[in-house]
């Protein structure tokens, strides 16, 4: 999966998210935090394989 497909998926998932919202589908709490849960969480499950870019230091 490319990078500009995995985006595509988290942002039509925070569309949807929010269209549950508007028809009480799902609880507006849940939709208050679900941006969050988006961009945080599950890029790092969707990554498949480790990061190219090295964080802390040298390797």
């Amino acid at each position: 999966m490319t990078t500009i497909q995995r985006s595509l998926l988290i942002a039509s998932a925070m569309l949807l998210t929010s269209v549950l919202a508007i028809f009480d589908i799902i609880p507006a709490a849940f939709a208050e935090y679900a941006p969050l849960f988006w961009l945080v969480f599950v890029p790092w499950t969707l990554a498949g394989e480790k990061s190219k870019c090295p964080v802390g230091g040298v390797r």
